[in-house]
């Protein structure tokens, strides 16, 4: 069961929208759109009885139930669903900070955890410079090939970059990496020329 926290100010205004819609039993389903991409959107519906999924999880919130979609389950870790009050009536927000990629174990496959990192540390940092970084493989079983795409791409300062702020973080996250290295480097030469 994933953790997913709903705030009570969250659960109230939650509980009032699903009595307007006067159906019994209504509840409210989560779910993640492109889970596992850059473009993953964790989203809140209305869920009649009629559209319950016998594999979706339930978390009983009292006043309803909410469902958690059993493919977006492993995204949907550490989420957070909150309601704040504004001039404008009121906000709900839903946080998902494992959407984009699902949270990994520590003996997960070293491919895995570098993509962990690079989605949930490395990209976002990139992504304020339109920016973001893939990995391509894992060469000599420590170092890491990486695609930099957006802003960084032919960047004179992708080389200063990479070398600092990735490798450095990957490294101390994933200590097998050794070193980093950028797919267009030329000194790199197996995949200079594309099969």
């Amino acid at each position: 069961m994933a953790q997913v926290t709903v705030t009570d100010p969250a659960r109230d205004y939650l509980a009032q929208l699903i009595e307007k819609q006067d159906v019994e039993g209504m509840g409210v389903r989560i779910f993640v759109t492109q889970p596992g991409t850059k473009n993953a959107e964790t989203c809140l519906a209305y869920c009649p009885p009629n559209e319950v999924v016998p594999t979706d999880e339930q978390v009983d919130l009292d006043k309803f139930i909410l469902y958690l979609d059993h493919n977006s389950v492993p995204f949907l870790e550490e989420a957070y669903v909150d309601y704040s009050k504004d001039q404008m009536g009121g906000q709900l927000t839903i946080k998902a900070p494992n959407a984009k990629v699902p949270k990994i174990d520590d003996d997960a496959p070293l491919p895995d955890r570098v993509n962990y990192i690079l989605a949930s540390e490395i990209n976002p940092n990139l992504a304020a410079h339109g920016g973001d970084v893939s990995l391509v493989e894992i060469v000599d079983e420590s170092v890491a090939v990486l695609r930099f795409g957006g802003g960084c791409q032919g960047c004179s300062a992708v080389s200063l970059t990479l070398k600092q702020g990735v490798e450095s973080t990957l490294k101390e996250r994933v200590p097998e990496i050794t070193a980093v290295r950028d797919v267009t480097d030329h000194s790199y030469t197996e995949n200079a020329y594309y099969q």
